[in-house]
């Protein structure tokens, strides 16, 4: 049975646990302003000597993640910033250094591959791999777009920098890479995913072994999900990606709906 911590807050149980893996966009901010609560959480686990990863799905590399929370305001912090964007440069400079890519994404993406930049091309028929950060700004809407663009290279593996499906930014709900990952799927391609729920991106953001550790996340696909498959504890902040399912149904049943669990539960990440 999992505890609502609405009044308690995250100072009653915070004391069990030694590593947090907490959730970025939906849980810190909106992808346009901070939330404060969120913040003095940061501070409050900080001030207690507990040690938390910021830990986003974002196909960036950490340093650009970490210029955007500065210029919404969050000066500290900074070295507590992983994101699945560096997950992903790190194991493509080391397994696919000579490969040529196509890249699928927006062009403000360009950092993901700066070190590596030489190895893209313009035409999709002269790539060895499919890199996939995101949407085409032309065609951020239409998901059937992307099944006729790849239909003819489902020989080729898709490396997706971000497995989250949907993001809201402020009221707008947006497609991510893992929408695109997840069609290519259904056209029998071969996605490789690094960030959240799959195990490696953890791993590589800090030191997990004999720690008792809570995931803290709006999303049951990813930052829930990431949790159940490694016997970590989670918190699910029912205000976010799931606010509209959570509001129509008993919080159960959406848990059964994507066939997660979880320990708590807040609206929104308060101390």
């Amino acid at each position: 049975m999992s505890k609502n911590l609405e009044e308690s807050g995250l100072k009653s149980i915070f004391s069990e646990y030694d590593l947090f893996f907490i959730d970025i966009w939906g849980v810190v901010h909106n992808g346009i302003k901070l939330y404060e609560n969120a913040v003095k959480v940061l501070q409050e686990l900080s001030n207690n000597e507990k040690k938390f990863i910021l830990l986003t799905n974002a196909p960036r590399p950490n340093q650009t993640v970490i210029n955007t929370l500065k210029k919404m305001g969050l000066n500290n912090f900074s070295e507590t910033v992983f994101t699945s964007g560096e997950a992903s440069i790190q194991y493509l400079l080391k397994k696919f250094n000579s490969k040529k890519f196509f890249h699928i994404g927006p062009l403000k993406d360009f950092d993901l591959f700066k070190t590596f930049e030489g190895n893209k091309v313009l035409n999709i028929d002269d790539s060895d791999y499919l890199l996939c950060s995101g949407l085409f700004e032309e065609h951020e809407d239409d998901l059937g777009y992307y099944k006729n663009l790849l239909s003819k290279h489902i020989k080729k593996k898709m490396v997706c920098t971000n497995p989250d499906l949907i993001v809201d930014r402020g009221d707008k709900r947006e497609y991510c890479a893992g929408s695109i990952a997840k069609s290519f799927e259904e056209i029998n391609g071969d996605v490789i995913y690094f960030g959240k729920p799959y195990p490696p991106v953890y791993e590589i953001a800090a030191d997990v072994k004999n720690k008792k550790i809570l995931c803290i996340g709006d999303n049951l696909n990813t930052d829930i999900k990431g949790a159940n498959i490694q016997n970590f504890d989670s918190l699910l902040i029912t205000g976010g990606i799931h606010r509209q399912e959570i509001l129509k149904l008993p919080i159960d049943k959406v848990l059964k709906n994507y066939k997660t669990k979880i320990n708590y539960f807040q609206k929104e990440l308060k101390w």
